[in-house]
């Protein structure tokens, strides 16, 4: 004879839900070599990726502080000539 099934309660079925929910917000399914694996979805932040909010919102002195040089903003040196202005191109 087969096994009877027994039905889960309404508060096993809430925390079977939740967990499914929360493994949706954790993971996401793509192909790897033709199989169908989960991975860890990238975090983001206000909807958009942390780099991209990152380079949006950092100032410079933040940007120093982490170390992120590559996304510090170029500045002009100090030691360059300043560029020729109307007045000096000008000639009467």
């Amino acid at each position: 004879m087969a096994k009877v099934k027994k039905k889960l309660t309404s508060a096993q079925k809430r925390a079977k839900k939740a967990a499914k929910a929360e493994r949706k917000k954790k993971y996401q399914w793509v192909f790897v070599n033709g199989k169908q694996v989960r991975i860890k979805r990238p975090p983001i932040v206000d909807g958009i990726p942390v780099d991209q909010f990152i380079e949006e919102n950092a100032d410079s002195f933040w940007l120093y502080q982490n170390e992120l040089w590559e996304l510090m903003p170029e500045e002009d040196s100090i030691f360059e000539p300043a560029p020729a202005t109307e007045f000096e191109t000008k000639e009467d």
